[in-house]
């Protein structure tokens, strides 16, 4: 059952779980503050945990602000665009060919038919969001299948299969029952350590289903350097389509 508790100007919703340890979430695109605390703890030693993290809580909000601050794409010429981190800078040609995208060395060429009046302006931009949201659905599919062959034999683990779909509220999930794992389409647009972070994330909960400690000291031992890269992920500005 969620309530809301109060920390000092902040509102924070609170989940009461069959948990050993307690942790706190950050979520997009709101800056949403939740915390999942065991069923038996008492309410003021939740209020004192929020309170230590409250400087984190609120460089993770603004960092969430700057990006919902983003302006939208509206996929024309000049405009930067992002593939792992790096800014390229979007061409449009017209052309009866079939719709395809090209990577340059510093641009991205979207080739799409021609356009036939103002009219339609909407239905074009959307046309060309759909084409760009596919490519980086496939670049993202080729870069994550060598991730797992990479990580499985260091963790002990087997992904059965993975997904990549657009997710409001995460980077990842993991189906511990079935061994799958699902990553957000944004990571394309990340830098390339920040999308392993996230597979690895996934696959230490076929380890350990909770955030907990065990979780944590997992994480620590696989990949040490992953608070600063969830630091990374959560910095970047997107590329925001609406």
């Amino acid at each position: 059952m969620k309530k809301s508790i109060k920390v000092g100007d902040i509102a924070i919703a609170l989940e009461r779980k069959k948990i050993k340890n307690m942790y706190l979430k950050v979520r997009p695109p709101e800056g949403e503050i939740l915390i999942c605390a065991p069923e038996t703890m008492t309410l003021e030693t939740i209020r004192m945990f929020a309170l230590k993290k409250l400087p984190w809580i609120k460089k993770q909000q603004k960092a969430i602000q700057s990006r919902t601050r983003e302006a939208p794409r509206h996929y024309i010429d000049e405009e930067t665009h992002y593939l792992w981190g790096e800014g390229y800078l979007l061409k449009i040609m017209e052309s009866n060919n079939a719709p395809r995208v090209t990577l340059g060395h510093k641009t991205i060429l979207l080739q799409i038919p021609p356009e036939c009046d103002h009219e339609v302006a909407q239905r074009d931009r959307l046309t060309k969001q759909a084409i760009m949201a596919q490519w980086y659905r496939e670049q993202l599919k080729q870069a994550i299948p060598p991730l797992i062959e990479k990580w499985q034999p260091i963790m002990g683990v087997k992904v059965n299969r993975f997904f990549v779909q657009q997710m409001k509220t995460k980077w990842g999930s993991c189906n511990v029952t079935h061994g799958n794992i699902r990553l957000n389409t944004e990571l394309a647009k990340r830098q390339k350590i920040c999308l392993e972070y996230v597979v690895v994330h996934e696959m230490t909960h076929l380890l350990e289903a909770n955030h907990g400690k065990k979780f944590v000291a997992l994480m620590d031992t696989f990949l040490p350097p992953w608070r600063e890269y969830q630091e990374m992920l959560n910095s970047l500005p997107p590329n925001r389509d609406n």
